[in-house]
């Protein structure tokens, strides 16, 4: 009974799982690059990319790039304060990825 209880809940977490949005973001010289993807590996059909600064302030709204990918040049004034960014997928899922300085610096190669 147990193991049937317990191999249900792992059969029904599996779902929730492979549908899990993964967002990363680099910094290479003044161009910030966005990558979106499903835990699956799958790429998200569209959605869009909100940029953020340290102070919550919104800075821009992009879509979703092919492959899932979004690129943008780095804000003035944000390489010493960082970006916050968020991301939500037609799919409707939504994750996000903090830029702090140190990751902007070491992607100019100033650190």
């Amino acid at each position: 009974m147990i193991r049937a209880l317990a191999f249900a809940l792992i059969v029904a977490a599996l779902p929730v799982a492979a549908h899990d949005l993964r967002v990363f973001a680099s910094v290479s010289g003044q161009t910030v690059t966005v990558e979106s993807t499903f835990s699956s590996g799958r790429i998200p059909t569209g959605g869009t990319v909100r940029v953020l600064d340290a102070g919550n302030v919104l800075l821009m709204t992009l879509d979703i790039g092919a492959e899932g990918k979004t690129r943008f040049t780095l804000p003035e004034g944000t390489a010493k304060t960082g970006l916050m960014i968020e991301v939500e997928v037609n799919e409707g899922h939504s994750d996000y990825w903090m830029l702090t300085p140190d990751d902007i610096a070491y992607g100019q190669g100033t650190n």
